[in-house]
């Protein structure tokens, strides 16, 4: 049984809408509560949000039936405080368990007796990692557009013409530094552990020394990495080293050729014997990661052995995370980013109103792409400015048939009708304010997007999508509450005005 959020109003229950919520903090918690707050009071927004999340529940499944599940409500409410506030899952629990303004706008809040309670209720981290990947980026994405319109229009804003800022970054993928010998070793541990595991669970004792042979790879593993090439102005000296350190990988290439040999022996020995439907599919993820084996192998030979270059377009960089890109932007003092590069498109307010994960992809084959979705979203779209990494000549004759100013600075020498372009009044004062974009990325940065723990690509886009809608509640957050301390300050100022008026009449 899935709902989006507990239909019946129990004795004594606190109201989302009447929770109260610190206006003076300056904590990031504050702001994003009072976002959620704002999005379930406002009857309209919350109704399109609810349908958003009521259409997430698989038509074949009866929402009256079947044990409880969470609140598809609490699912939205904890995935936008993990990626906001930049937690993991064990964090997550504590706060969801114990943080008292948060359990009442999850709808835990009772109050007894003028006293505020709570229900009892408590959540477990697997019930937390099970559920919170449930929200699809489509779901977040749309709930998102929802709640930029809404902030715009609390801002008094939804009717003026929106200007962009585009520009991209890199949110790393939570892997190690890759060689080719460490990401062999990765494949080979992971092969054998699941082999064991089908050979035990099959009563099979063949490979019952499964960590002992794990032992052993590491030490040659070990060896290798401690092995480095001679200093020394000798000749010999340099080639007896170079020698010892190529026998070391062909022992290592050896050891690793032996054990595949004897477990894809081993997988036909278990196909002759017959297996159900769920040991084959685990079978097939050990031949796909022997295919990693025999590629990582290949390209040590060629590399130590054979003294080749391996090109690029060859490498992977994680046998777990394989989406992950080698990306390299020229920031000083960071010479290379293993993850992938997200492209952002900010509005004058802070809210971003479209992103990109970009998958192979470079700055310039993204420019057009961004623009076009983001107008078909927020049709007053009417200007952007990029950096010169999003040049190409046809995209700003694109871009100039999308929106009215396009300020996108030519990569190069400016000469002619370029240089025309570049140096009105309006491009210049536009342009100057494009560096603006880079505060929304630093504040992605520093609330979830710095580095994706979630696995594979479809966890990675989730991930994005969460983090860019939990930076647009913080936006609508502090929107609202800053509307609300001026509302304060008014009335404090009103009332000490008359509470002077009555001590004068008074005199």
């Amino acid at each position: 049984m899935r709902q989006v959020q507990n239909n019946q109003i129990r004795f004594g229950e606190i109201l989302i809408p009447d929770v109260k919520i610190s206006l003076t903090s300056r904590d990031e918690i504050p702001k994003i509560l009072i976002g959620l707050q704002q999005m379930y009071i406002n009857t309209l927004i919350r109704n399109k949000i609810f349908k958003i999340l009521e259409d997430s529940i698989p038509e074949n499944i009866n929402p009256n039936n079947g044990r409880p599940g969470m609140y598809l409500w609490s699912i939205l409410v904890l995935g936008v405080i993990r990626l906001n506030c930049n937690w993991d899952y064990d964090k997550v629990v504590e706060i969801a368990n114990n943080h008292k303004i948060l359990r009442q706008i999850l709808g835990h809040g009772i109050r007894m007796n003028g006293i505020d309670t709570d229900d009892g209720i408590l959540y477990h981290l697997s019930t937390l990692k099970d559920n919170l990947p449930l929200l699809t980026t489509e779901i977040l994405d749309q709930i998102n557009q929802v709640v930029v319109k809404a902030g715009l229009e609390i801002l008094g804003e939804a009717e003026v013409n929106l200007k962009g800022k585009c520009d991209s970054f890199v949110v790393e993928t939570d892997v190690h530094y890759p060689t080719d010998i460490n990401l062999a070793f990765d494949a080979i541990r992971v092969t054998i552990r699941l082999i064991v595991e089908i050979c035990l669970a099959l009563g099979i004792q063949e490979w019952r020394q499964g960590s002992y042979l794990i032992r052993k790879i590491k030490k040659i593993f070990r060896r290798i990495q401690r092995s480095k090439r001679s200093n020394s102005q000798n000749k010999d000296k340099k080639d007896e080293r170079d020698e010892m350190i190529k026998e070391i990988h062909q022992e290592y290439i050896d050891l690793l050729n032996s054990y595949v040999s004897r477990i894809i022996l081993t997988i036909r020995k278990l196909r002759e014997m017959g297996v159900k439907d769920k040991v084959e599919s685990q079978l097939q993820k050990v031949e796909e990661y022997i295919l990693d084996i025999e590629r990582q192998i290949d390209q040590i030979r060629r590399r130590v052995l054979n003294d080749e270059t391996i090109p690029h377009e060859e490498k992977v960089f994680s046998i777990f995370e394989r989406h992950t890109e080698w990306i390299n932007k020229g920031k000083a003092g960071v010479p290379v980013e293993l993850g992938l590069r997200v492209c952002v498109l900010e509005d004058q307010h802070g809210f971003i109103l479209h992103h990109m994960v970009m998958e192979k992809q470079t700055d310039d084959k993204v420019a057009v792409p961004m623009v076009e979705e983001a107008k078909s979203r927020f049709p007053n779209l009417s200007s952007c400015s990029f950096d010169k990494g999003f040049y190409t000549p046809e995209n700003r004759k694109k871009l100039g048939g999308l929106i009215e100013g396009v300020i996108l600075p030519k990569k190069g020498k400016v000469t002619g009708k370029d240089l025309e372009i570049e140096t009105t009044d309006e491009f210049i004062q536009e342009k100057s304010k494009h560096a603006a974009v880079e505060s929304a990325i630093n504040a992605l940065e520093n609330h979830g997007l710095d580095r994706c723990p979630d696995h594979g690509i479809e966890g990675f886009k989730r991930y994005v999508a969460l983090a860019v809608l939990g930076r647009n509640i913080q936006i609508l957050g502090h929107i609202v509450q800053q509307k609300k301390l001026k509302a304060e300050k008014r009335r404090q100022k009103v009332n000490k005005t008359w509470d002077e008026k009555r001590k004068l009449k008074a005199a």
